[in-house]
């Protein structure tokens, strides 16, 4: 995929198989990375863990602006910061000086990706607009992630990962029915927007080796939304209205149970949720087994998803009644082995000190210059023959000799001359 004068820095010429399971599988790619906060940052941290050689681009005197948002020691890059850029390097470079944009320009000509999520207009005001950056480099594959559509009535309104929530409609389907429209914890406006950025690089650079030839991507926050409340679509084709707000139950408001239960306990996420399929009454009948129910097996007020939708308060209590005797990790090894899908309701440091997840690299702990040990999530994708070791987020900087030295071939004395012109 990328010519052959583009392999990463320092990257051996023809690695040993169990090398290229340690460099990836994306190994020889390389990454312009001039992305912020979460949303564009998630797209090269996913490009990184598949083996990207990704270059971090940031504004010298400060970096990226996440490196000290919500930091809890000034001066010291935040741990938001750490979780979205390890496995990158750092290059520093102003933009707003012909020496930094110059430096910008030479990255570009030798890399395959350009990936940015500024602030609408922004990237087009430094000059770097795609069709400035396929005159530079026409293999390039230019990625943007915005929180609208462009050419659409909201194109040059700032967003966040809240906003596209909000308009891509996930906060109106997320909440109690009769509640406020509530936010989903998970960021998928931000980090959703980011890996579908990364599935339309990956598809981009795949066409390129037939084509010869760079595009552009372009990603709507909004749009990412959308596309994963799919199902609350089907919602509204099934009852013709809009999809609602239906608590722990499915959207498609048609099967029982589907709730979060309350178990032994009494923490605030001492909860299973319990489901069982609508399109079979098998989950049904094992459950009712595993709670000494079995007279109802057949009953007609719960012998299809149909009816124990209708009866779903019946259901409720017949289910609470029971997990309040146990604990949410008994509930769900209960029911699992019974073939019945239940979930624990696990918090953040539940899973992050889980030892079978710890095993699996779900979470890895990376050794940061400054702060020393941080444990974070890990890339959930297994790959037999790509097997990236994840390392900690770069501190600023950090990797302008080897870049501009060895990649660019500045020499000492032109480097210290960009650093007189504040160009780094």
């Amino acid at each position: 995929m990328p010519d052959t004068d583009r392999t990463a820095v320092g990257a051996s010429s023809s690695p040993s198989s169990d090398e290229a399971a340690r460099l990836g599988a994306l190994h020889g790619v390389r990454v312009v990375d001039l992305t912020q906060f979460e949303a564009g940052t998630s797209c090269t941290e996913t490009l990184a863990w598949l083996g990207a050689e990704v270059i971090k681009v940031e504004e010298p005197t400060k970096g990226e602006q996440g490196r000290h948002a919500s930091t809890d020691k000034p001066g010291v890059d935040s741990h938001y910061f750490m979780l979205l850029n390890a496995n990158k390097r750092s290059v520093t470079a102003n933009l707003k000086s012909d020496g930094g944009r110059a430096l910008l320009r030479a990255l570009i000509e030798k890399s395959d990706v350009f990936v940015e999520n500024f602030a609408p207009g922004a990237i087009e005001r430094l000059g770097f607009a795609y069709d400035a950056a396929r005159e530079i480099n026409p293999r390039i594959i230019y990625a943007q992630v915005k929180g609208f559509a462009p050419d659409g009535p909201y194109g040059k309104f700032l967003a966040f990962d809240m906003i596209a929530q909000a308009t891509g409609g996930a906060m109106s389907i997320t909440g109690e029915r009769d509640g406020r429209p509530l936010k989903p914890g998970p960021t998928i406006g931000d980090t959703g927007a980011g890996l579908h950025c990364a599935i339309g690089i990956l598809a981009a650079l795949y066409q390129r080796q037939f084509t010869g030839r760079g595009q552009r991507i372009e990603v709507a926050m909004q749009e990412a939304v959308i596309n994963y409340g799919r199902v609350s679509y089907a919602s509204q084709a099934l009852w013709s209205k809009p999809a609602p707000r239906n608590g722990n139950q499915s959207i498609l408001g048609t099967n029982a149970p589907s709730e979060a239960y309350q178990c032994k306990g009494g923490g605030p996420n001492d909860y299973c949720y319990i489901y069982t399929s609508r399109a079979t009454s098998q989950h049904w009948d094992r459950l009712l087994k595993i709670i000494g129910r079995e007279e109802l097996i057949g009953d007609p007020r719960f012998a299809a998803a149909e009816a124990r939708y209708q009866n779903r308060d019946d259901v409720d209590r017949m289910l609470s009644n029971w997990t309040r005797q146990h604990d949410k990790r008994t509930v769900m090894q209960t029911l699992g082995e019974a073939g019945v899908p239940a979930g624990a309701v696990f918090d953040t440091q539940e899973l992050s000190t889980d030892p079978h997840l710890r095993r699996r690299g779900a979470f890895v702990t990376v050794k940061h210059p400054v702060r020393g040990d941080f444990t974070m999530p890990g890339w959930p994708v297994r790959m037999s023959e790509s097997k990236v070791p994840i390392v900690a987020a770069p501190l600023l900087g950090a990797h302008n000799r080897e870049i501009y030295g060895g990649l660019l071939g500045l020499t000492p004395e032109q480097e210290m001359a960009l650093r007189d012109a504040k160009a780094i």
